[in-house]
């Protein structure tokens, strides 16, 4: 087993080396894009409440891909498609169902890059293309970043016991996502601004879904979980 590891270790090392060249590259392509974006977007406003949601999203993001040097090349594209999912998309107060999924998969990936590769993640994002409603602007844009992040942001991801679950579906016109995860016994540094996310999701799940969700939260010794479950069939817009 030990010797396996080594050589894997080993391949991954020449891997890092041989692509270090075009890395380079891509990270200077990427510089002068997100520079681009920079200019283009700088005088937009983008203090509505949908951009507003996470304002640490991108910083988690960035930081995470800094940490992690050599995976930036595979990123790239899934950064790029988060940047036009909440620049473009998230304007309009619903988007699809299969776009908000979409959007879920790539931030899991993006965030994916914090973890060990033997860590446990078990992700399970599932709708049948045939259900009527998978392309209709049904779903507040963006609903599912703060449990994702928070399970991200609070699991022990050092322990070698620890996992992640995210488990997300569409049954019918019924969306859910349940999150769950082992909890850091770390303390974390008290924000001031701390808790904004959670505040917000309440708000717009009451503004978008008066009546037609439930969102459960609860820790059980040093494992938390959380569940958003929503009725998509009466939509008043």
């Amino acid at each position: 087993m030990v010797q396996i590891i080594s050589i894997i270790l080993l391949l991954i090392l020449v891997f890092v080396v041989y692509q270090n060249f075009i890395l380079n590259k891509q990270l200077k392509k990427h510089r002068q894009e997100m520079h681009q974006l920079q200019q283009k977007y700088a005088g937009e406003n983008l203090t509505s409440i949908n951009t507003r949601l996470n304002p640490h999203l991108f910083k988690n993001i960035l930081n995470s891909i800094q940490s992690h040097a050599y995976q930036t090349y595979y990123t790239i594209e899934k950064l790029s498609n988060v940047l036009d999912y909440v620049l473009y998309e998230t304007q309009a107060k619903y988007v699809s169902v299969r776009d908000e999924m979409d959007f879920a998969k790539n931030l899991i990936e993006i965030n994916k890059i914090k973890l060990s590769p033997l860590f446990d993640l078990r992700v399970k994002i599932k709708y049948d293309d045939t259900n009527p409603i998978v392309d209709k602007p049904l779903m507040g844009p963006l609903i599912s970043i703060d449990l994702i992040e928070n399970a991200f942001k609070h699991a022990d991801i050092q322990n070698p016991e620890s996992f992640i679950s995210i488990v997300m579906e569409l049954k019918g016109d019924h969306f859910s996502l349940a999150v769950s995860n082992k909890i850091s016994v770390k303390p974390k540094l008290q924000k001031s601004k701390s808790g904004f996310g959670q505040d917000s999701l309440e708000s717009r799940l009451q503004l978008l879904y008066p009546g037609r969700y439930t969102l459960e939260k609860h820790a059980d010794e040093d494992i938390y979980f959380a569940q958003l479950k929503i009725d998509l069939n009466e939509k008043d817009h």
